[in-house]
């Protein structure tokens, strides 16, 4: 018993297939794509710190002063 043959490999895409649909399947692969480069990215430099998320772009709040003591 060992790894999988090329039929084994091709029924396995083909359940895959079935089940994600053709329209899922490229969001699916773009989505580990992105996965495994920020894993490698985050095991090449540990200390820096990795941060996927859009700045934020709102303007900031304006504060009133208050009374001072």
């Amino acid at each position: 018993m060992g790894w999988f043959g090329p039929t084994e490999l091709l029924i396995i895409l083909l359940i895959i297939l079935l089940v994600f649909g053709p329209s899922k399947l490229g969001d699916v692969g773009g989505a580990l794509g992105k996965a495994i480069r920020d894993f490698k990215r985050a095991m090449s430099d540990p200390d820096e710190p990795t941060t996927t998320t859009k700045p934020d772009d709102t303007k900031p709040t304006e504060t009133k002063p208050g009374p001072t003591a």
